[in-house]
């Protein structure tokens, strides 16, 4: 039985740098006090060291991705679309599970704006999941029935970034 009475659907948007981040620190946050945490990437491949540190913390924490690791500029490839569709009929199995408290959907707002999954599909899932249960939802590009839907959003916006000025990422700070 989870220890959260009521879960809320949260939002994490725009263009500037942190939206996973802050869903990241969220989940420790909740790791710490003993809740269950899946975390589903969509778009994103690859072992980044934020998903090194937290595959660390044990069992409490499962991160899946389904996505290529490719940008996806105009028209998504159809292998993008079909592992984004595997990630949400996964993460259906989950929410049905109710054996995580918290439940992050990193760059589901990209995958959504670029048709990789529909409106639709993102309001079922919402709609199923159980009342304790939160849920996170982050990435560039938000349709606005989502922050409509959602019970907190959070805006990132840049004002400044060392990027623009040729400042290339780095290990530690940007992955």
């Amino acid at each position: 039985m989870s220890k959260l009475k009521k879960g809320y659907i949260q939002v994490y948007m725009g263009d500037g740098k942190g939206k996973t981040t802050a869903a990241f620190g969220l989940a420790l946050r909740a790791l710490g006090y003993g809740l269950k945490v899946f975390i589903a990437q969509f778009i994103k491949e690859g072992e980044y060291n934020e998903i090194k540190a937290l595959k660390l913390l044990g069992e409490n924490i499962v991160i899946k991705q389904y996505g290529s690791g490719f940008f996806i500029r105009n028209k998504p490839k159809e292998e993008e679309v079909k592992l984004a569709k595997n990630g949400l009929k996964e993460l259906k199995d989950i929410i049905k599970s109710e054996k995580y408290d918290l439940l992050i959907l990193d760059e589901i707002n990209v995958a959504l704006y670029f048709k990789l999954i529909s409106l639709e599909d993102i309001l079922d899932i919402v709609c199923t999941k159980p009342d304790h249960t939160e849920m996170v939802f982050t990435g560039r590009k938000v349709a606005k029935e989502i922050v409509e839907l959602a019970d907190l959003v959070t805006e990132m916006r840049e004002i400044k970034h060392y990027y623009s000025s040729g400042i290339q990422a780095r290990n530690g700070i940007e992955k």
